[in-house]
């Protein structure tokens, strides 16, 4: 397990990918640019967050398949993949197919249970009768996306018929993709589960209340203790820490007002559980990317983590993005001690 003087090891970035619903091709085009210039910057990996039914990316395996032809080192990552909304069976050939063309550079990232407004579209989802009441929605599902993934056979049958060929697996087979599937938990309860089990652990910037405290980082460091307590790995379990920061360092007097004031306009909900659940919310990290560093090592849940996906605030521009991950990549992950890979 790191401690506070450990360096950061590995350094990503995660974005929504948003698109003009007139034009959702020039969105696109902004998010596969976006993940190149990452590349060129030296970040590790780059992350695309699953919407469905907004003006957001809907389908991450095929953006990642383009971003695969585009790059040549960084890794691509989901987070997360609400698998409530996927078949298992057919998501597993996807993934397969892009990790190949990758060169094993895919690192999906699921969570489970019913996805954000689930009641609005279950129907068109899983038409009645039976439908949506008849789905695993629950840990399961992924228990079975990864035996697809491992090669576990899903048929009786094999070989030839006249001059086609099956297989009792799911093809392509991608060797190593299983072991490199992250679960987003927000919970002790789901924490528990990925560390038992055996995944590798996503924790962002939005977890449940559990301690009573309202404290977000005591809360999160909670949360990634138990996981390694209980994951076979130990304190060598990888988890990934995903908290929203914005450097300023060489940004525009215009960009660091808008940047203030998109962080005062979200800052009230920080400290006070949200909703039934009782969410936290981290703050927003703004500032000079020596004032995030010393924030940062001052927190309990990053002090356990040796790699980061910073995300990208939803609503801003292009521009601004390439100012983030300069900065990010240039001032900040180096004061966190992270340096660029070869």
């Amino acid at each position: 397990m790191p401690d506070a003087s450990a360096p950061l090891r590995r350094l990503g970035f995660l974005t929504i990918g948003l698109f003009d619903p007139a034009n959702p091709a020039a969105g696109h085009e902004t998010t596969l640019e976006i993940i190149e210039l990452g590349e060129r910057l030296g970040f590790d990996s780059a992350w695309l967050r699953h919407r469905h039914l907004q003006f957001g990316i809907s389908s991450p395996v095929a953006v990642m398949a383009a971003a695969t032809q585009r790059t040549s080192r960084i890794e691509l990552g989901t987070a997360v993949t609400p698998l409530g909304a996927e078949n298992p069976f057919r998501l597993a050939e996807d993934l397969a197919t892009v990790d190949v063309l990758s060169g094993g550079r895919i690192n999906p990232g699921f969570s489970t249970g019913t996805p954000m407004h689930f009641d609005d579209y279950k129907d068109a989802l899983y038409p009645p009768p039976g439908g949506w009441e008849q789905q695993d929605l629950g840990y399961d599902r992924l228990l079975r996306l990864r035996s697809f993934l491992r090669g576990d056979p899903v048929s009786d049958f094999s070989g030839r018929e006249g001059i086609e060929e099956y297989s009792e697996r799911v093809e392509p087979h991608s060797p190593g993709l299983a072991d490199r599937l992250w679960y987003g938990a927000a919970s002790l309860r789901s924490a528990r589960w990925a560390g038992e089990n055996g995944f590798r652990l996503l924790t962002s910037s939005v977890i449940a209340n559990e301690n009573g405290t309202a404290d977000f980082a005591s809360n999160q460091s909670a949360q990634i203790t138990e996981y390694r307590t209980l994951h076979p790995a130990g304190p060598d379990a990888r988890v990934s820490q995903g908290l929203v920061v914005i450097p300023t360092d060489s940004a525009t007097p215009s960009q660091r007002r808008r940047y203030q004031d998109y962080v005062d306009s979200r800052s009230a909900r920080v400290g006070v559980p949200q909703g039934p659940r009782g969410l936290l919310f981290a703050p927003d990290l703004i500032g000079t990317s020596a004032e995030i560093a010393e924030r940062l090592h001052d927190d309990p849940g990053y002090r356990q983590v040796d790699e980061v996906a910073f995300a990208l605030p939803f609503s801003f521009e292009p521009d601004d993005y390439g100012q983030l991950l300069t900065d990010i990549a240039g001032a900040l992950a180096p004061a966190l001690g992270w340096s660029r890979s070869a």
